[in-house]
């Protein structure tokens, strides 16, 4: 079966057969592959502070007709490793700017993390959806480089929240983009539509008052706190969450909800993680943590399981030709084979060797050492 299978090992565009690794193609060890990124890591950096440095002291990204603005406060000293950062959303929503832009005035004051940056963005439209349409998702990765290269940020402790149509927001994003924080916590917001199968690996806090009854907050909020817990009784190694809802408390729950940022700020990001629960929302993406996908198959509603252990990788779901599997020895051991199945066949067994090419493709990706592949696997199957 085995040998009917074609792999992309993506450091260039021709193919190879399980058997027939490139001989051209150098070979890092662990210790190597370590010096490389740490080189290219700092190569990456020189040129985005060159890049980037003019937007981070206007605090303005434009991206695609959109523009995000955004105030900033600073707490405690920054940790050897880098400070935190708070990303905190404002409410508002489908109202005249005015109204919004007092609202993001409340929101840069209205909480106050022990240590980190915490930046209050201004968001860039004034829809009923301000902090969830397709726009925001590239923004922030963007925001989140701009802070990780140019002041130091931990890229595994970026946090998000948000109040009202923020907490809309917090909904939306905390599982499209799971992949990017170390916790998140949605105040007095509605879900709508939002999925919590993605925050596998995310802690979670909701928070809002017994008596906000507009949109049925309290109740859905409450039905949603039910179902994290059983999610976390069926797989107990994730969806670590902090549900409250006050009783007699209104919408505005007094700052109440502040004990939010000490839950978040003990979490920090797993880049890494053994299982990863991958549903494509309506605004899709083509990376989530170490699962990447072509995007013309980046389809609103597709779910991909993919779980490790030890040198073996599942994925269950609706896995397309042409995934890839972003590895690196932080995941499985590079120095030994490894075994994929794809909805119970075996379609790979062998090395996957680790390269210069793919830990730069990863930098060039997305600013984050972190989550930097060192070997990559790219799979298609008859």
């Amino acid at each position: 079966m085995i040998r009917h299978i074609m792999l992309l090992l993506t450091l260039g565009m021709a193919s190879c057969s399980v058997h027939a690794p490139s001989a051209k193609r150098t070979n890092l060890s662990r210790a190597g592959a370590e010096a490389v990124l740490q080189q290219l890591w700092r190569e990456r950096q020189a040129q985005l502070r060159e890049e980037r440095a003019a937007e981070l002291q206007a605090r303005t990204i434009e991206l695609a007709g959109k523009t995000l603005r955004w105030e900033e406060r600073v707490f405690g000293e920054a940790p050897t490793n880098g400070h935190s950062l708070w990303i905190s959303l404002h409410g508002g929503g489908n109202a005249p700017p005015r109204l919004n832009d007092r609202q993001w005035t409340n929101q840069i004051s209205l909480y106050q993390p022990a240590e980190g940056i915490y930046v209050a963005p201004r968001a860039p439209t004034d829809t009923w959806n301000l902090w969830h349409e397709a726009h925001i998702d590239p923004m922030f990765d963007r925001l989140i480089e701009n802070y990780v290269v140019l002041r130091g940020v931990n890229p595994d402790r970026v946090y998000l929240l948000g109040y009202s149509a923020g907490g809309d927001g917090v909904w939306q994003l905390a599982p499209r983009m799971a992949d990017r924080w170390a916790g998140a916590a949605m105040m007095a917001g509605h879900p709508n539509e939002a999925s919590l199968l993605p925050l596998r690996n995310l802690p979670f806090a909701l928070f809002v008052g017994g008596n906000d009854s507009a949109y049925n907050r309290n109740q859905v909020a409450a039905e949603r706190a039910a179902e994290l817990a059983k999610l976390r009784e069926a797989d107990p190694g994730g969806y670590d969450h902090l549900a409250r809802i006050y009783p007699g408390v209104p919408h505005w729950m007094n700052r109440r909800d502040a004990e939010a940022l000490p839950w978040m700020a003990a979490r920090t990001r797993n880049p890494w993680p053994q299982k990863v629960v991958w549903l494509q929302d309506d605004v899709t993406h083509t990376r989530f943590y170490w699962l990447a996908v072509p995007a013309a198959e980046a389809k609103v509603g597709n779910q991909i399981i993919a779980e490790v252990d030890a040198q073996t990788i599942r994925l269950t779901g609706e896995v397309p030709q042409g995934i890839s599997l972003r590895l690196s020895d932080a995941l499985v051991d590079l120095d030994r084979p490894i075994r994929v199945w794809v909805n119970g066949r075996e379609v790979f067994q062998g090395r996957v060797f680790r390269r210069a090419e793919v830990i730069r493709e990863s930098l060039e990706e997305r600013a984050d050492p972190r989550t930097a592949a060192t070997a990559k696997l790219t799979l298609r199957w008859e």
